[in-house]
C-alpha cells in the first residue's frame, strides 16, 4: 500500500474507531437508561415501523451516495444532482407514509402507530438536507469531523430521549430521540461543512450515477425488506413485547459489530476504491481488513455470548432476561458479517454492482425460505434461521470475489480461522464463569478480565498477523500523538 494511502487509512480507521466507540458507547449508555425506564412493548412499537422507515430511506438515497464515493473525481454538479434527488424523494416518501399510517396501524392492531409513524417519519425529510454532506466527508476521509458531529448529536438526542422517558412519555421518548438526532446531525453538518448545493439538476450526472447505483438500490432494497420482515412477522404473529425482546437481543452484539465494522467499513470502501485498478494490491489490502476485523470482532461477540445472562440482568434489569437465549444465538449470526461486507465492497469498487444484485436475489430467496419455515415454530428457531442464513450468505458472497480476483472462500477461511478458534476459548471461559458465579458484577468482571488476557496471550503465542498489525497501528498512533 502506498505510504500516503496507508497513513490516511490508519488515520481514518483511528478516527472512525474513536467515532464508533464514542457514539455507540454513548448510545449504549443511553439505551441502558431508556431500557430501564421504558417497557419491551415501547421498543416493539417502534420496531414495527422500522421496516417502513428503512425501505423509505433506501429508496430516497437510491444508492447514489455510494455511486459518488465510487466515482473518480465527482463534480459539484454530481453532488448537487444527488442532493436535489434525495430532497425531493424525502418529501414524496414522507407523504406516502403519512397517508399509509392508518392502514399500517390497522395491520398490527395498534392504533398508536398512526400518530407515531406520522411523527417519526419526519427524520426522512430532515436527514435529506445533510445526506450529501456526510458523503463529502467520507470521500475526503475526514472522519474526525464526522466523529464530532455524530458524538454531539448522540449526546443531545440521548438527553432528549431520557428526559421524555423520565416524564413517562413512553414510546414517544424514542420518537423524540430519533427526531432530535436527525435535527442535530443536519444542523451540525451544515455548520461544519460549508458546502452549498447548486440549484442544478444534471440529467447526464443522474443517468451516469444511477447506472451504477440502480444495482445497489435493488440489492439494498431486497436486503432491507428481508431484514424488516422479521419485525413485520414477529409484530404480527407474536406480541409487541416479544418484538421488543427480540430487538433488544440484537443490541449488545449489534453494538459490538457496528462499532468495529462501522470503523473499518467506512474506511474500507473509499480506500479500496483508491486502489481499484491494482488487483494484487487490492487483495493485500482486503486481506488485512478481514484479519483485523475478525481479530477484534470474534472475541468480543463470543464473549458477549458467554456473558449474556449477567450482562442483561445487571444492565437492563431482569425484565429483559427473556432476550438472553436470543442474544446468545444471534451473536453467531454477526460473526460472518465483517467478511461478508468487505466481499461486497470488493465488488462495488470493481464496478460490478450487477454481481451484487444477482447475489442479493439468490441470497434472499434462500433467506426468505428459511424465514418462512422458521416462523411457524418459535422466536428461538427464527434466531437459528438467521445464523444459518449468515453462513450461507458468506459462502455465496465469495463466489464472485473468486471469479474477479481469484480470492476464494477457502483462502478467506484460512486467513480468519485462527481468530475463531482462540475466540471459542474465550466463549468457554465466559460460559463457565457465568454459570459458576452468581454475583453479576463479579461474574462479568472475571469473564472479561480472564477472557481478554487469554485471547491476548494466545494471539502473541501464535504470532497472529492481525495482532502484530494492530499493535503496530497503536504504537504509530501514540508516537504521532
Amino acid at each position: 500500500m502506498p505510504e500516503s494511502l496507508k497513513q490516511k487509512t490508519i488515520k481514518g480507521i483511528t478516527w472512525t474507531f474513536v467515532e464508533q466507540v464514542l457514539i455507540r458507547g454513548v448510545n449504549f449508555l443511553i439505551g441502558i437508561i431508556l431500557a430501564r425506564l421504558l417497557s419491551p412493548t415501547d421498543y416493539g412499537l417502534v420496531g414495527m415501523l422500522g421496516v417502513f422507515l428503512t425501505i423509505s430511506q433506501t429508496l430516497i438515497n437510491g444508492g447514489l451516495t455510494s455511486a459518488l464515493i465510487q466515482t473518480k473525481n465527482p463534480s459539484d454538479k454530481d453532488f448537487s444532482t444527488v442532493y436535489i434527488v434525495n430532497l425531493v424523494l424525502s418529501f414524496v416518501f414522507y407523504w406516502i407514509l403519512f397517508v399509509s399510517a392508518p392502514a399500517i396501524a390497522r395491520f398490527y392492531g395498534q392504533p398508536l402507530l398512526k400518530p407515531l409513524l406520522r411523527v417519526i417519519s419526519l427524520i426522512l425529510v430532515i436527514g435529506a438536507f445533510s445526506s450529501v454532506h456526510g458523503t463529502l466527508l467520507s470521500i475526503r476521509l475526514d472522519f474526525k469531523t464526522k466523529t464530532l458531529i455524530s458524538f454531539i448529536a448522540s449526546v443531545f438526542s440521548g438527553g432528549i430521549g431520557i428526559f421524555c422517558a423520565y416524564k413517562s412519555l413512553g414510546v414517544w421518548a424514542l420518537a423524540a430521540q430519533n427526531i432530535a438526532s436527525s435535527i442535530a446531525i443536519t444542523i451540525l453538518s451544515l455548520l461544519f461543512l460549508r458546502w452549498v448545493p447548486r440549484l442544478v439538476f444534471s440529467k447526464e450526472s443522474f443517468k451516469r450515477l444511477f447506472g451504477f447505483s440502480s444495482k445497489i438500490l435493488a440489492s439494498c432494497l431486497i436486503h432491507d425488506i428481508y431484514s424488516g420482515s422479521y419485525s413485520l412477522v414477529i409484530g404480527k404473529r407474536f406480541t409487541a413485547a416479544d418484538l421488543g425482546q427480540f430487538s433488544r437481543a440484537g443490541q449488545f452484539p449489534g453494538i459490538a459489530n457496528g462499532t468495529i465494522m462501522g470503523a473499518l467499513d467506512k474506511v474500507a470502501y473509499p480506500v479500496l476504491s483508491k486502489v481499484q485498478d491494482d488487483d494484487h494490491l487490492l487483495i493485500r489490502v482486503y486481506d488485512k481488513y478481514i484479519q483485523i476485523s475478525c481479530f477484534i470482532l470474534f472475541p468480543v461477540l463470543l464473549g458477549i455470548c458467554g456473558c449474556a445472562r449477567p450482562m442483561v440482568s445487571l444492565l437492563l434489569t431482569d425484565k429483559w432476561l427473556p432476550c438472553v437465549p436470543f442474544m446468545q444465538i444471534l451473536c453467531f449470526s454477526f460473526l460472518t458479517e465483517c467478511v461478508t461486507k468487505i466481499n461486497l465492497n470488493l465488488l462495488f469498487v470493481k464496478g460490478r454492482s450487477d454481481f451484487v444484485l444477482r447475489l442479493e436475489i439468490i441470497k434472499k430467496i434462500i433467506a426468505f425460505s428459511i424465514l418462512f419455515i422458521s416462523m411457524f415454530f418459535s422466536l428461538k428457531v427464527m434466531c437459528y434461521g438467521q445464523v444459518l442464513n449468515a453462513f450461507i450468505a458468506l459462502y455465496l458472497n465469495t463466489h464472485y470475489t473468486k471469479k474477479i480476483l481469484g480470492y476464494s472462500f477457502s483462502k478467506q477461511v484460512k486467513s480468519v480461522y485462527p481468530y475463531f478458534l482462540i475466540s471459542l476459548i474465550v466463549l468457554a471461559e465466559a460460559l463457565c464463569f457465568s454459570s459458576l458465579i452468581q454475583n453479576n458484577w463479579i461474574s462479568l468482571g472475571v469473564s472479561v478480565t480472564v477472557g481478554g488476557i487469554t485471547y491476548f496471550l494466545l494471539s502473541k503465542l501464535f504470532r497472529l498477523y492481525a495482532e502484530q498489525e494492530v499493535e503496530g497501528y497503536i504504537k504509530q498512533f501514540l508516537c504521532r500523538a
